[in-house]
């Protein structure tokens, strides 16, 4: 436990929504983005609402001015979609907040599926974001976090070691950010360029915050979408969402800026495809601004036949030297993450 008086219980939500035609695609599994921005909207509810707790007074017991603020997603960590949901199931979205540090919370989200005619119920998605409470006064301002109790000294130092492994990590992330997806003009089938794909988004105000910048969920997902199109040219069937690595927020992007998304296939094994998708925001009010890079990630795709049973994927041809690397690239992330998988159904026996 937390000895400071001012620690908080683990505040935790839970919303549910039916799925719909619109949620899915044209053979009814439901889109990975529909279940990534609903995943984001627990995270955000729950994390501006524990963030503007005890406002009116700091932590250490002066008064200081009410600055109510709303919870910016800095962060998502590698999630895996389970099992695929379809139209007409409910999803059950759980959240709670397991670690705080200063100016950052930590919320796990768990995804439940279920079928309202037989009642059967079977866990989808589990994710891990993260949030950074910003003044709704001034939006370069970052508040002070109100802290949790947590059961346990451990679980406080497991929480600690997670927050200071994803600090680590979007550091380096940032080393790639001056990539560029460039297009190939005629490309060969099941190469990079054949399948590689952009789209393009004016930001409106439905899409926003109340800060006037763009909701995560909403650039989740269109990154799907965009990573949906690069695996369907690719395999030419039926494709779902099977992870998602971490989605790491660079830089904030406003209302009215014109976002491309783009994707490219970066390695396949013989039932998963990996895609790299960037997303780049264009100031159109503040143009002498520029462009830049503004989220990242991985996307890892599987084929299915009618019966939703896993395909082959065809092999990815490489051409040139930087292809050949972030295959390779692409190779240790997909061992690496197998290995888990791995560890983990050990772990649970």
């Amino acid at each position: 436990m937390m000895s400071d008086s001012n620690a908080q219980a683990t505040p935790s939500i839970q919303i549910c929504r039916i799925m719909r035609p619109d949620d899915a695609n044209i053979v009814g599994n439901v889109h990975g983005g529909t279940i990534l921005k609903m995943i984001e909207e627990a995270g955000c509810i729950i994390g501006t609402r524990h963030c503007n707790t005890q406002r009116g007074m700091c932590f250490s017991g002066s008064d200081v001015d009410d600055d109510r603020c709303v919870a910016a997603l800095a962060r998502v960590e590698r999630t895996d979609f389970l099992y695929p949901m379809f139209i007409g199931e409910v999803a059950h979205v759980s959240a709670e907040i397991t670690y705080t540090s200063k100016h950052s919370v930590e919320v796990q989200v768990n995804v439940l599926s279920e079928n309202i005619v037989t009642g059967a119920k079977k866990w989808t998605n589990k994710a891990t974001l993260w949030y950074v409470p910003l003044s709704l006064q001034n939006v370069a301002k970052i508040i002070e976090v109100p802290p949790i109790e947590y059961s346990s000294p451990e679980q406080e130092e497991a929480g600690k070691k997670r927050y200071e492994a994803q600090k680590l990590e979007r550091l380096e992330t940032k080393e790639r950010n001056g990539e560029v997806i460039t297009h190939v003009s005629l490309p060969e089938p099941y190469t990079v360029g054949f399948s590689q794909s952009s789209l393009i988004h004016l930001v409106c105000p439905s899409d926003c915050t109340l800060h006037g910048f763009v909701h995560g969920g909403v650039t989740m997902k269109l990154m799907d979408e965009v990573a949906g199109i690069v695996a369907a040219r690719h395999c030419k069937t039926n494709i779902v969402t099977a992870s998602v690595d971490a989605i790491n927020f660079h830089r904030k992007i406003k209302k009215g800026c014109v976002i491309t998304v783009s994707g490219r296939m970066t390695f396949t094994s013989n039932k998963s495809m990996e895609i790299e998708v960037f997303v780049d925001a264009d100031p159109l009010v503040e143009a002498e601004k520029g462009k830049y890079r503004a989220v990242t990630a991985f996307f890892t795709y599987i084929s299915l036949d009618m019966d939703n049973k896993p395909l082959p994927v065809p092999p990815l041809k490489l051409e040139g030297e930087e292809e050949q690397k972030r295959f390779e690239e692409g190779k240790a992330r997909y061992l690496q993450n197998k290995a888990k998988r791995l560890a983990d159904k050990a772990q649970q026996q």
